[in-house]
């Protein structure tokens, strides 16, 4: 049956794909951006699609359209974007909660939150469950992003308690794959550009803190499945990202492999509140929804790379 789906924060690197996929499904896909961060560049090649629409909007004003389900993606994610105009940043996890929620409590919507690991902050166990409330500093320089996105949970579970409003929460953990930004800061974008580029790896910390690295493919239909394969009654949080913990010194040295490059290593400080591990306890998933990430770190640091190359190909010819 199709459906009317809003997916705010279309234009982004998640956004554009879960577009894609809704798309293909033959559902009605509005894409709302306020292009921040979102880029019309990732969203191009659906625009003469029939079941397509882009509205460009701030979520941190309210929204009245009808609609059957909505995703909810809209915030920047990477420490270089957040931290450019923290204030910002919470009033879109916070304001564009509230928003969503009161456009879900109308139309009778289905709302799902991008929520993020972000939400543990450094943990004191790993791998982190749900049940794990997090080790967040809540006036740190990441805090605006953390903290935002952790009221925004408390905001999607009361409208749930108060107005039976059907949400799921999804606390997404390192994703990565084509239409990453080049200069997002993220590190496996970081990491590829440095070494298409032949320039010396920047790592954090001496490279042993570690991570999970989820292909894009895989997170996309986790969230799909968690919208569409659960009960009503559950809301989440549950964790959606690659179990597979890796150190980043092993990642660097991955993508010198897969790039065929003549960079070397450099360390720089660790930036504050930077956690020293990040990986999901992913079994509430797998035992709800099946959800279980197929797509091994080399084909996706591939996959990757290949989406980089002519990127940066053309850039070096236009400068």
């Amino acid at each position: 049956m199709s459906k009317k789906v809003l997916i705010t924060g279309g234009a982004g690197f998640l956004g554009s794909h879960l577009c894609e996929l809704m798309l293909s499904e033959g559902h009605e896909v509005i894409c709302l951006d306020n292009f921040y961060t979102g880029s019309k560049d990732n969203i191009l090649h659906l625009i003469n699609n029939p079941k397509f629409e882009i509205l460009r909007h701030d979520v941190t004003f309210p929204l009245y359209i009808e609609v059957d389900e909505i995703y909810n993606m809209a915030c920047p994610a990477s420490p270089v974007q957040y931290q450019k105009d923290p204030v910002q940043t919470v009033k879109t996890s916070v304001h564009g909660a509230i928003n969503l929620l009161g456009l879900a409590k109308r139309t009778g919507a289905k709302i799902l939150q991008a929520s993020t690991s972000e939400v543990y902050g450094d943990p004191d166990i790993t791998p982190q469950p749900e049940s794990y409330w997090g080790n967040v500093n809540p006036i740190g320089n990441r805090s605006c992003y953390d903290e935002g996105k952790r009221c925004a949970e408390t905001l999607f579970m009361a409208y749930h308690t108060q107005h039976q409003t059907r949400v799921k929460i999804a606390r997404i953990f390192n994703t990565y794959g084509p239409r990453m930004k080049i200069d997002d800061g993220r590190v496996v974008s970081n990491l590829i550009v440095q070494a298409l580029k032949n320039q010396p790896l920047t790592l954090y910390g001496d490279g042993s803190q570690t991570r999970s690295f989820c292909f894009v493919d895989d997170l996309i239909t986790g969230l799909r499945s968690l919208m569409n394969n659960t009960p009503d009654d559950f809301c989440g949080p549950v964790n959606l990202g690659n179990s597979h913990e890796i150190s980043i010194m092993t990642l660097a040295k991955i993508i010198i492999e897969l790039t065929n490059s003549k960079s070397d290593i450099v360390f720089k400080n660790l930036p504050s509140d930077d956690p020293k591990q990040r990986c999901p306890d992913i079994t509430l998933a797998r035992n709800m929804f099946d959800f279980n990430p197929t797509t091994d770190i080399i084909t996706g640091i591939e996959n990757t790379i290949r989406y980089f190359e002519p990127l940066l190909k053309s850039a070096k010819n236009d400068s």
